[in-house]
């Protein structure tokens, strides 16, 4: 089997350094960029780990759009093994991470708990680990995998049903305010709802007017702790490729004038359509936002994250902007074709790679080139800069924070994989 070699420690600080004198030469503070990079969080899904599964005791197969792909062996079955595969994802990712929850992972000793009844002591396992990992905790309500959900949730029809998923989400609150509080700390809840129509719906306004008001009453009252709320908007998805109630034009104005952040979902647009543009038009009146990383191709909003032009798009956006205090980012992808360890470690290793590209642009010296409209000068530096040494600053990052460098990290994956995952 091939082993992938770890650089020597002086290889990469000898690069690194080199790597320095050429930034600095085009107006760039490298140490000060990976400083930035070591204190932007990224929230990692717990979604991955189990192919979007959860613990809850029940038979429900995934609905609601939700469609997890492949049969990969040694995907999470307990809470405990994918806490284990976390921590694995955490080990091999430089920089800081925080969990990211969904209420179906919920630990509930063996007892059927429906989702209007969950409370913080089922999450007492996840805190505990939190504050042992020293981990920051996101959640999220789930509103699809549901008997309750095949008809719509908070914009059903049925007042009993919209009750329900209000109940649902108002304990989800309740839970996210527990974790702030354990953790001290600025909790982030997300909410999506599934809710749509296949094919040319009567009626678009009723459903509309009726999640606003679940929201509404979800929202009524005041939360302790440090809580964010966001609203994940989308075109179309599976089983709702007509009408989706919760678009991302509803939840924009709702955001604007309920005070809560909008979720950008990379994913959740028109196939040819990407986020970045948005960012400086939607945050003129959103003081925060929350982004879910994600990769779509075609259909499908939810592939692995990799570096490529609409991630590094988007994370220029966001340090070109001056907004890095202003968003929250969080992952979003989950494939069951692949190592699931091995997915994480992909997707948020590309991100943070994205963030550093996008910290090194000698921005500046850009903007100045536009500024005095030297329009050549501004195009031929933004494609030198691809070819600047930003790979042995990002070496030099993970060798800083103590994880494996390069491809180096597979040799870990591969062994976790015959040590652990194939054991299960």
């Amino acid at each position: 089997m091939t082993m992938f070699p770890q650089l020597l420690d002086t290889a990469v600080e000898k690069n690194f350094q080199e790597a320095v004198e050429i930034y600095a030469g085009l107006g760039v503070d490298v140490a000060k960029v990976v400083e930035t990079l070591e204190e932007i969080p990224v929230s990692m899904h717990c979604w991955q780990g189990d192919d979007v599964g959860g613990f809850e005791v029940s038979d429900q197969g995934l609905s609601g759009g939700i469609m997890a792909t492949g049969d990969y062996p040694g995907k999470a079955t307990s809470p405990d093994e994918l806490r284990a595969d976390a921590e694995k994802a955490f080990s091999l990712i430089p920089g800081l991470l925080r969990f990211n929850l969904h209420a179906i992972y919920l630990e509930s000793g063996g007892k059927y708990v429906d989702r209007d009844v969950v409370a913080p002591e089922h999450f007492a396992n996840w805190i505990g680990w939190a504050k042992e990992r020293n981990v920051g905790l996101d959640f999220n309500p789930t509103f699809f995998s549901h008997p309750k959900a095949e008809c719509g949730t908070l914009s059903s029809a049925d007042p009993a049903i919209r009750e329900f998923w209000i109940e649902h989400a108002k304990r989800c609150r309740t839970i996210a305010e527990t974790f702030s509080k354990e953790l001290d700390d600025t909790v982030v809840v997300n909410y999506w709802v599934p809710d749509g129509m296949k094919d040319l719906p009567a009626d678009r306004w009723e459903p509309r007017k009726r999640l606003l008001s679940s929201y509404d009453a979800i929202f009524a009252d005041e939360l302790g702790g440090d809580v964010k709320e966001a609203l994940e908007g989308k075109l179309f998805g599976l089983g709702s490729e007509e009408y989706v109630v919760g678009s991302n034009e509803l939840y924009l104005g709702y955001a604007m004038s309920r005070k809560k952040l909008l979720c950008m979902d990379m994913g959740h647009y028109h196939p040819t359509e990407t986020i970045h543009d948005k960012l400086s038009a939607a945050m003129m009146y959103l003081p925060e936002l929350l982004l879910h990383v994600s990769r779509p191709i075609r259909w499908d909003s939810d592939h692995v994250v990799i570096m490529n032009d609409d991630l590094l798009s988007l994370a220029r956006e966001v340090v070109r902007g001056g907004v890095l205090d202003r968003v929250y980012f969080a992952t979003d992808f989950f494939d069951a074709s692949i190592n699931r360890v091995g997915a994480w470690t992909i997707g948020i290793r590309s991100f943070k790679k994205a963030l550093l590209f996008a910290l090194l642009e000698p921005v500046e010296m850009l903007r100045r080139f536009e500024s005095e409209n030297r329009g050549a000068e501004r195009l031929a530096l933004q494609e030198e800069a691809k070819t600047l040494p930003y790979a042995a600053v990002w070496n030099y990052f993970c060798l800083k924070s103590d994880v494996p460098v390069g491809p180096a990290w597979l040799n870990s994956m591969r062994d976790y994989e015959n040590t652990v995952l194939s054991k299960r």
